[in-house]
């Protein structure tokens, strides 16, 4: 299923609020990976000079663009449902949510190497209950990763009593979910809540009768795109 409207992203606001920001523009989970490749870059290039440093130079590039973490502009619209990643839509549809056991909306963003990998919550709630399950690693992009890959997810139950499922998978490459929440917490929306490293994807379960906003195939942001509205 697919709406015809494009997703709201990054366009401005006037209701938009930014979000308070925890960390500086690199986030704290890239810290070691950017020390070490820019390290190494320094070293070959002081040794054997630019030409043999350059590989490692376009490394550390990488991970400096890897893990960026934005600051974003927040919707307020009481029933927005936000993106959690930054990446492509690649399934509206409806299923059954295999945590709440109830028939769904799902939306899910796949996140390739070169999206910002910080995810936030789509709403303002309460986190009723949370999963880990260990499982294997296929292309995130793959519809069966929703079910077998390794993920870690949660119920956040909204202040108007919608239940809102939000599931981090790990994909072909990536191979630590790092999810910060737990049972009993708040999370604001747009609120940082954990991070994926190199590639993944994020599922969405709203109600069913939720109005999908975004469509398959459209880039969204985490926090800056509405990917649906709730009943």
């Amino acid at each position: 299923m697919s709406s015809s409207h494009a997703p709201e992203s990054r366009i401005p606001n006037p209701e938009s609020s930014m979000s308070s920001y925890p960390h500086p523009i690199i986030a704290k989970e890239g810290w070691p990976f950017v020390a070490a490749s820019v390290a190494a870059a320094m070293l070959v290039h002081w040794l054997s000079g630019p030409g043999w440093a350059a590989p490692l130079w376009l490394v550390a590039l990488f991970m400096v663009q890897f893990f960026r973490d934005p600051p974003r502009a927040i919707p307020q619209e009481p029933k927005a449902v936000l993106s959690p990643a930054d990446g492509r839509i690649v399934a509206v549809e409806r299923a059954r949510d295999p945590y709440l056991e109830r028939d769904a909306l799902k939306m899910s963003v796949f996140m390739n190497a070169f999206n910002a990998h910080s995810n936030r919550s789509p709403v303002d709630g309460e986190i009723r209950n949370a999963w880990h399950h260990p499982g294997k690693f296929f292309n995130a992009a793959l519809s069966k990763s929703s079910l077998e890959n390794e993920r870690a997810a949660l119920w956040i139950r909204t202040g108007s009593g919608a239940d809102v499922t939000c599931v981090q998978i790990a994909g072909l490459i990536a191979r630590r979910i790092l999810c910060y929440a737990s049972t009993g917490q708040r999370l604001a929306r747009g609120e940082r809540y954990g991070f994926i490293r190199f590639g993944s994807r994020v599922d969405v379960y709203l109600p069913q009768e939720s109005r999908p906003v975004a469509s398959v195939g459209d880039k969204v942001y985490a926090t800056e795109t509405i990917l649906a509205v709730l009943p």
